[in-house]
């Protein structure tokens, strides 16, 4: 009993570690991930968003705010075109769901019945022209005659028991039995 006991309680302690250390895992990973990202962010910024410099003179920043407002706009129209392209295809997925829904409002379902067929008659449904064998199988079984034994004659020779009993019964049985006996 102890010793069950004490082996049960290796083994939720083994679990245990075995929990533990996969968490640690878990948590090193995730922290890898978000390091990751970070990177990426960072290389995608320095890609796509070059470092500002401000311009000494009033002309040089005009320009430079010309080319922010170019930039926003082109970027706002692509952004306006993916929505409009978004919600095109919604709409075009909800009118389609609509009109699954309403065909199969339409037809109901018959109710299935239990249909007794041959299994020829299946075989032929199933096939077609194609169907050359027969599944009769009462047809392959072999016919088997009882031959009639002696034994079987003398039965039926000797008739139904009850009227032999009948027959010796009463004063006519045993005036029979009588007069055999002498």
């Amino acid at each position: 009993f102890f010793y069950l006991q004490k082996k049960r309680r290796a083994a939720t302690a083994r679990r245990q570690h075995l929990k533990s250390a996969m968490l640690q895992l878990a948590a090193t990973e995730i922290e890898k991930e978000a390091a990751a990202k970070e990177v990426e962010k960072q290389n995608y910024l320095a890609e796509h968003c070059p470092p500002l410099s401000l311009p000494g003179s009033m002309q040089e920043l005009q320009e430079l705010c010309k080319k922010l407002h170019a930039k926003i706009e082109s970027v706002d129209e692509e952004r306006y075109d993916t929505e409009v392209k978004l919600q095109k295809t919604t709409k075009e997925l909800e009118d389609l769901s609509q009109k699954l829904f309403d065909l199969r409002g339409k037809f109901k379902r018959p109710p299935l019945r239990r249909v007794r067929m041959s299994a020829d008659a299946m075989l032929r449904a199933l096939l077609g022209s194609k169907h050359k064998v027969c599944m009769d199988l009462r047809a392959n079984l072999k016919q088997v005659k009882k031959e009639d034994t002696e034994k079987e004659k003398d039965l039926r020779d000797v008739g139904d028991w009850r009227k032999n009993i009948e027959e010796k019964s009463g004063m006519e049985g045993r005036k029979k039995m009588f007069e055999a006996g002498e």
